[in-house]
């Protein structure tokens, strides 16, 4: 995907595409809002609502602002596809997003030095009316807040908050919207990479062929969830959240009981988030959901990626490969994958060097090997 916006959730494969989808939830939404509120600066864009404006991020220690290095001139040339399959389930509740050019296609003018680029998954449960709203309208809340894009992490963390209460009104409105959904989202901008997670989608780079994390699964085995969990009141029965979900963050489910309230809950919508600066050793990187790493092990999805770009370097054709061969592996879930490539090149095969193996004699070798050349003498 060179410079277009891709939007898709079923049985595609995505590149460019011209245009965006008609939003599922304007008509429920936009009874929320009156002549009187914030106007839209262009046709695309969301209204907020004044509730919306700003959200209280006071316990977020997010302190990283962009900043653009000067020591390497390696510039990212990205490079992006998608492709997403109802799998074996009755429902499609997958929803992803592919944007190479963000700062242009969602009109917002700052300048910065290479790549604008904005990807993301989001896994729906419950329905997919959780999952179409985050996808339309998080994009919205990330370029449309005043510190963006140099406060990008606490502007990703910021997003998240406002969707998760946008879509609380939404259904409060339109009680048939109710429903779930994780979300992760990545920006690049220039050479940083910065990555939010709420669920159990991941993300992975590949630098140099080796797989580099860059999500957390937030899942109830997990010791420091479960730390959060109870501390907010919560409890995992036999593997679940409150007995109910496997997943300990996620956007919406208001209408669980128990999980989300004014005061918090032991479900959050904060994702975490981790940023790199990319460097020449970055060679692509995989987005996708809990469907694809149920079947893949990080490492081996990089690996297996990494051959399929060697061979047509076509991160659409990638994305497909994926999913055809977590469909291979038995997945019993939705599948999504984007893979995003850093470079305009396939990847360069990684040949170990030899090892300087050093050799030498024990003294009594040595004078073994003299007893041998002197009998030879004889």
């Amino acid at each position: 995907m060179e410079g277009g916006k891709g939007l898709g959730s079923a049985d595609n494969g995505s590149s460019s595409e011209s245009g965006r989808p008609p939003n599922p939830l304007a008509d429920a939404y936009r009874s929320c809002l009156s002549a009187d509120r914030l106007p839209m600066p262009c046709k695309k864009s969301l209204v907020r609502l004044p509730s919306l404006v700003k959200t209280k991020t006071s316990e977020i220690s997010v302190d990283a602002e962009l900043i653009i290095h000067d020591e390497t001139d390696f510039v990212p040339i990205v490079r992006s596809g998608a492709c997403a399959d109802i799998g074996v389930r009755s429902y499609m509740e997958d929803v992803y997003v592919c944007v190479d050019n963000f700062m242009h296609d969602y009109g917002n003018k700052s300048i910065i030095d290479g790549p604008s680029s904005f990807y993301g998954i989001f896994d729906g449960h419950g329905g997919k009316h959780a999952a179409d709203f985050a996808c339309n309208h998080l994009p919205r809340f990330i370029v449309e807040d005043e510190e963006f894009p140099q406060q990008i992490e606490r502007v990703l963390v910021s997003a998240f908050l406002q969707t998760d209460t946008a879509f609380a009104e939404a259904c409060s409105l339109d009680a048939a919207l109710a429903s779930g959904s994780t979300a992760l989202v990545a920006v690049v901008l220039g050479r940083l990479l910065v990555v939010a997670n709420a669920g159990d989608c991941r993300a992975v780079l590949c630098r140099r062929g080796k797989a580099v994390e860059m999500s957390r699964d937030h899942k109830p085995i997990c010791s420091k969830e479960r730390m959060r969990i109870e501390a907010s009141g919560g409890s995992i029965w036999d593997g679940y959240l409150n007995g109910q979900l496997n997943v300990t963050r996620a956007l919406g489910d208001w209408h669980m009981e128990g999980m989300k309230g004014a005061d918090g809950g032991p479900l959050s919508a904060e994702p975490e988030v981790m940023t790199k600066e990319l460097t020449e050793e970055d060679e692509f990187m995989i987005i996708g959901c809990d469907g694809i790493w149920d079947v893949f092990r990080s490492q081996n999805a990089v690996d297996f990626a990494r051959r399929r770009l060697q061979e047509h370097n076509d991160p659409v054709m990638c994305s497909k490969d994926l999913v055809e061969e977590a469909l291979k592996r038995k997945s019993w879930d939705n599948l999504s994958a984007v893979v995003v490539c850093f470079q305009s090149r396939s990847p360069p095969n990684l040949v170990a060097p030899r090892s300087r193996v050093q050799r030498s004699f024990s003294a009594e070798g040595l004078r073994e090997l003299q007893s041998l050349l002197d009998s030879l003498k004889i």
